[in-house]
């Protein structure tokens, strides 16, 4: 199964990307959607955190709101993204510190801070596989542009 995801809404998570990390910290954001419709990314969330050109931490209070509100509003996470300062790939710490760490859980990385074009290319799109170890996958297989 493909998530599907409006080209707005990349569009969004690149201009958020870009505005939190100034091109020069690295930033996350979440795209989540409804329980009841597996296949839909409907919307973007970006965290609260603190952030360096290496890396980036959630704040705690906020992680907790934000479980609390996607169980009141029907909503799971479907794929993290994150910057990174180079090249796109997941880093040791990317796979320790997942924000859902089920089988099957997305993780997109994004290269130079997301200052490229908006788009997939020369991003990483990594997954957890059932042994719980992170293995980078295709794209076209799981993400796809409407």
């Amino acid at each position: 199964m493909a998530y599907r995801i409006r080209r707005g809404l990349l569009e969004r998570t690149f201009e958020q990307l870009r505005v939190c990390g100034c091109g020069r910290n690295e930033c996350q954001a979440l795209w989540v959607g409804p329980v009841g419709h597996p296949e839909e990314i409907s919307r973007l969330i970006h965290p609260q955190h603190d952030a360096s050109p290496v890396g980036f931490q959630l704040e705690e209070a906020w992680l907790t709101r934000f479980w609390l509100d996607m169980a009141r509003d029907g909503l799971s996470v479907r794929v993290q993204i994150h910057t990174h300062p180079g090249r796109a790939y997941h880093s040791a710490t990317d796979d320790a510190f997942p924000i859902v760490h089920s089988p099957g859980f997305l993780s997109l990385v994004i290269p130079n801070f997301a200052t490229g074009p908006v788009g997939f290319d020369r991003v990483f799109l990594a997954q957890i596989a059932d042994d719980g170890r992170w293995q980078e996958v295709a794209i076209h297989e799981h993400l796809e542009i409407e």
